[in-house]
């Protein structure tokens, strides 16, 4: 059965309703999306790194209890488990401070073996950090030579916006090692300072990736391909949290593409029809995860899903 396999921070999120705390949850980018996944009945394995600490211990557990290996998790003696602060909005949008504690030696990462038609996602501040993107690299090097599909997510928080201009040329690179491209209109935004994701599209995207998918809330889903240009209405929700819409936005995408048996080589020729099934796919694992304080989709709604 075809797997996914993801590289990614893996933090603690603790949201906060007003001043005060809320919930805490296992969390980070690809993390999120990856537990969807296993939920629903993916095989999927997940590289990063946690310190050896009661976070650490907290994570790698709720990770078991998910049907998800450790195997590939680093663990490092000295420093600290990341944490993020999520502060809610009046509309439930999410604010964010992270507070880390990597050590100086950065993970000897283990990775996991590679098929053909496997998917390989990426993304986040965590695939720009130069301590981490060569190892990241050998990955995508790795996974392209094995012609697994390879998703990328910038996912570039308000918060970075002062580094834009020095980090997008590693943006670049990755782009180039991807085959599909999703951000939300945010991530563009923070990164060039622009709207117009067609614009985007074409000047910093088409030339390395030829598949774009970007998000824009309540507003809806746009593609962009070689061939063709659509957009998707969203439905209309009212949401608990915003926390892990993107990220299982991404989940219900590559669940989609499995599902439609597409595989590296269907990819490039993939017509409307099909390109609507999967992106109604992210949209409804979306929607479904804004209804909790949760940063993936219930393992009841896993169960249902699965089945339809």
């Amino acid at each position: 059965m075809r797997k996914v396999i993801g590289i990614g921070e893996t933090i603690l999120d603790i949201i906060f309703r007003g001043d005060q705390p809320h919930v805490a949850v296992p969390g980070g980018s690809v993390f999120n999306g990856m537990v969807s996944l296993s939920r629903l009945g993916i095989p999927v394995a997940f590289v990063s790194e946690l310190g050896n600490d009661r976070v650490g211990d907290m994570v790698r557990r709720f990770m078991r209890e998910n049907g998800m290996t450790t195997d590939y998790m680093d663990v490092y003696p000295e420093g600290k488990t990341p944490v993020s602060l999520a502060f809610l909005s009046e509309r439930n949008d999410a604010e964010y401070l992270f507070y880390t504690g990597y050590p100086d030696r950065r993970p000897e990462l283990t990775y996991p073996t590679v098929n053909e038609n496997d998917i390989f996602v990426f993304g986040s501040f965590y695939a720009l950090d130069p301590l981490i993107h060569p190892r990241i690299v050998e990955l995508l090097e790795y996974a392209r030579k094995r012609k697994a599909i390879v998703y990328y997510d910038p996912n570039f928080r308000k918060m970075h916006t002062h580094k834009a201009i020095h980090v997008r040329s590693t943006v670049m690179d990755n782009y180039e090692y991807a085959d599909i491209v999703r951000g939300s209109d945010e991530d563009f935004l923070n990164l060039y300072g622009r709207t117009d994701m067609e614009a985007v599209y074409r000047d910093e995207v088409h030339y390395y990736c030829k598949t774009l998918v970007t998000t824009h809330g309540a507003k809806g889903v746009h593609l962009f391909t070689e061939k063709f240009h659509l957009h998707f209405d969203v439905p209309a929700v009212t949401p608990v949290s915003t926390v892990g819409a993107g990220d299982n936005f991404n989940a219900g995408v590559i669940y989609g593409l499995i599902k439609q048996g597409v595989g590296y080589h269907d990819l490039p020729g993939l017509d409307a029809e099909a390109w609507k099934q999967i992106i109604r796919s992210g949209m409804e694992l979306s929607a479904e995860v804004c209804q909790s304080y949760a940063n993936y989709i219930p393992v009841d709604f896993a169960e249902k899903f699965s089945r339809g």
